[in-house]
């Protein structure tokens, strides 16, 4: 059995970090309908399953450090939410060769691409833009089982 509920936390997860790190260091209200196409609740008002998986997803990540919200609005959104330090430098920070996608040919430029745009293609948060746009689950499911496992590397004196 498939566990597409996993698959859709990775990519909820995913969505926000990448939303929430487009408005760093502001702070913003982070909808549901931001992050999943937008679903009708039923007659009697009631959230689909598939929005409060998403909404859960979004409180999960605050849960565990990787946002800081005030508050909620109704099973809607997360108001004046932002990333913690820590979400902010391993969404900027380069990832190992090997997780990372290669520049495509078409992209690549002839003499290579200056050390600053390389460098920032290699960042967690370019990979997984990478990876969503181009519907690659197996690779965000990758690289958010890198972000919430990389240990920081110690402050630099």
């Amino acid at each position: 059995m498939a566990d597409i509920h996993i698959d859709d936390f990775y990519r909820d997860c995913a969505l926000a970090l990448l939303r929430l790190y487009n408005f760093f260091p502001r702070k913003c209200t982070l909808y549901v309908d931001d992050i999943i196409s937008p679903e009708h609740p039923d007659e009697f008002g009631i959230p689909t399953q598939r929005h409060l998986a998403c909404f859960g997803c979004m409180i999960w990540l605050a849960e565990e450090g990787y946002a800081r919200y005030e508050d909620t609005i109704r099973h809607d959104a997360l108001d004046q939410i932002v990333l913690t330090q820590t979400s902010f430098i391993k969404l900027s920070g380069l990832l190992p060769a090997q997780l990372c996608q290669p520049i495509p040919p078409h992209q690549q430029e002839n003499p290579p691409l200056p050390p600053s745009v390389a460098e920032q293609h290699a960042t967690l948060a370019q990979q997984l833009r990478h990876a969503i746009n181009h519907q690659q689950a197996l690779m965000v499911k990758h690289l958010l089982r890198y972000f919430f496992n990389k240990e920081l590397p110690p402050p630099h004196s």
